[in-house]
């Protein structure tokens, strides 16, 4: 998206960079990399990089303000999943955003989604800086940076320490996360043990004594949460204590905001960059034509249960007391901004916010793919594609920014 450092790019790339790109990855993260990784960095102007964080944060803020937001945000939380101690605001927010062309030609962000719930922060950053390493992305310009809000690598790491452990030796913070051996996320799991030295937990191997967990005998006072709830339900699992329980630990991430900040946020928004949502218990007539929407379940991870285009006969097939739990959304032509040897492909940029004195902006996920969607799954047997980095450049006054 930055034409000359992508001509540039392109013209240096080789499939031995590649290569060693991904060996690096798996030997400074410990683990299979089990998902795959896009050929190259992705360059974002500065200027459209800021809109997005913008907009992510004026998002946040409008529910923040709106008291019925609140209300049903925290009414919207399944009894059974309700965990007390809910903190005021997320520790960690997610906005998703897919781009579209103005009438103008330009580029316009659009929210895919909000996310209150912790993504890949600490494989995040040792995947641009492998990049960097790998490609030499200093010959390219020196000031690129994969960090926002004026970080760097020591200061990211640096907040991110301080958000997870508050103040708490590592050895009583724990990573929990439902089976993380067999996780695709598992690098990102190891990278984040390494850097803060936290131990990474099973929930089923979590002991409870009263009102306090432990994790191999050692008591256990900040839990980093990385369980999804539907995984538990899908998978049956059955811990030693319930997340609902009345706990002596505090919460990096409370597990309520997994379900407050989600898709069952969009119908509350107004703002330019979201696409008309709504509830589909709410939507009475249906569109006439319905290939210009998306049915998306409220709660479920890697696009599981999207249908684009829906037809009515499937609409219809849900049964009514569960059609709360579902939003139809006007889909949006993301448009292909990414010039690749394997052809223009489509980038989904998530900005990644930790909360600090307010929502701040700290770094991206990238995902690109030439399918109907980002997912694994439709990007099959396809290169130059996959998670990837963004990065921009920090002087304003580069000629290349």
């Amino acid at each position: 998206m930055i034409p000359e450092l992508r001509k540039q790019f392109n013209r240096r790339w080789n499939p031995a960079r590649y290569d060693e790109l991904i060996r690096r990855l798996e030997v400074v993260s410990g683990a299979h990399i089990g998902f795959r990784c896009s050929e190259t960095p992705i360059f974002i102007p500065r200027e459209l990089l800021d809109k997005m964080a913008r907009f992510g944060q004026e998002l946040y803020g409008q529910l923040a303000a709106n008291p019925l937001y609140r209300q049903a945000s925290e009414t919207a939380i399944p009894p059974e999943f309700r965990v007390p101690g809910n903190s005021e605001d997320p520790l960690f927010l997610q906005a998703d955003f897919g781009l579209v062309h103005q009438p103008d030609g330009s580029l316009e962000p659009k929210l895919v989604e909000l996310q209150g719930f912790p993504s890949i922060y600490g494989f995040q950053s040792v995947l641009a800086e492998t990049y960097w390493d790998v490609y030499r992305l200093e010959e390219l310009d020196a000031h690129l940076t994969p960090f926002l809000n004026g970080l760097d690598e020591a200061g990211y790491w640096d907040l991110l320490r301080r958000s997870i452990l508050n103040g708490h030796s590592p050895e009583n913070v724990v990573l929990l996360e439902i089976e993380p051996q067999q996780q695709k996320t598992l690098p990102d799991f190891l990278v984040t043990k390494k850097q803060l030295g936290i131990k990474i937990a099973c929930i089923s191997e979590v002991r409870k004594h009263g009102r306090k967990l432990y994790f191999e005998g050692v008591p256990i006072q900040r839990i980093y949460n990385r369980v999804i709830v539907d995984e538990l339900l899908r998978k049956n699992i059955q811990p030693e204590f319930q997340l609902t329980d009345e706990l002596d630990v505090e919460w990096a991430g409370h597990p309520n905001w997994f379900f407050r900040i989600s898709k069952f946020s969009l119908p509350w928004l107004r703002h330019a960059c979201v696409p008309e949502t709504h509830f589909l218990n709410e939507v009475d007539p249906l569109p006439e034509n319905l290939d210009d929407y998306v049915l998306k379940p409220l709660y479920s991870f890697a696009g599981l249960g999207v249908r684009i285009g829906p037809s009515r006969e499937e609409l219809a097939a849900i049964p009514g007391e569960m059609r709360h739990q579902y939003i139809l959304q006007r889909k949006m032509n993301f448009v292909p901004t990414v010039t690749t040897p394997s052809g223009m492909t489509k980038v989904e940029i998530r900005i990644m916010y930790i909360w600090e004195n307010g929502l701040r902006p700290v770094t991206t996920v990238l995902r690109t793919g030439r399918g109907p969607m980002m997912g694994v799954d439709f990007n099959k047997n396809l290169s130059w594609v996959g998670a990837s980095a963004g990065f921009t450049v920090t002087d304003p006054s580069s000629p290349k920014g």
